[in-house]
């Protein structure tokens, strides 16, 4: 049952579409531009460097805002509270990326698997963060940025849990690298036409028009 409350609730926080709202407020639909997805990345394409911002921050606080209420609401269950704080990430991931009122035409959850590294660990933000700028500023290739982060927040997560941290016992440490590993593969599976319009040399690049 709170495995459910934490999905509902991401769910629900979820749905606040930061990149379609911002778009309307414009008079435009930003699923019928660009990439066709309402995330930060199409937002910072077609409408420029501050609706990407925007966008992203929003997408990155409709994450931590529930994930820290799941801190405070089972902090009687600190051997589970991090597995929580996951169940409450993928919700929102799930409500970005298929809102039910958009006919489960979303975004790619970057912003929000953003959220749940910082609600998490500060030092998981902050490599992760590294990597993205360093992979973006040399590739120019936000999906390859993102998708490495992805990989780094799983193996993070793996890492930090056979180590000992976050206070997790044998049990709730393999339900927390299951969950971790099924919010990578969601960024993956997002990212699936990036994906092939990377190996064929075809992805588009940061600062320019999208082909």
């Amino acid at each position: 049952m709170e495995r459910i409350i934490c999905l509902v609730m991401g769910y629900v926080f979820g749905l606040f579409q930061t990149g379609y709202i911002y778009g309307k407020v414009k008079g435009i639909d930003i699923r019928q531009h660009g990439s066709g997805n309402s995330g930060s990345t199409n937002a910072l394409r077609v409408m420029g460097v501050r609706a990407g911002a925007l966008v992203f921050l929003g997408d990155f606080l409709k994450t931590v805002i529930p994930c820290f209420l799941v801190r405070i609401l089972f902090a009687s269950r600190p051997e589970y509270v991090y597995v929580l704080i996951l169940y409450a990430g993928f919700g929102v991931i799930l409500g970005h990326n298929f809102p039910f009122y958009l006919n489960f035409k979303g975004g790619k959850g970057i912003a929000a698997t953003a959220g749940i590294m910082f609600s998490l660990d500060w030092r998981l933000t902050a490599l992760c963060l590294a990597a993205f700028i360093l992979i973006v500023a040399v590739t120019r290739y936000v999906s390859l940025g993102s998708l490495v982060v992805s990989t780094i927040f799983l193996i993070w997560n793996i890492m930090m849990g056979q180590m000992g941290a976050y206070g997790l016992s044998q049990t709730s440490r393999l339900e927390f690298y299951g969950v971790s590993a099924v919010i990578s593969i969601m960024a993956f599976w997002r990212h699936r036409a990036n994906i092939v319009r990377l190996v064929q040399g075809r992805e588009n690049k940061i600062g320019a028009k999208k082909q």
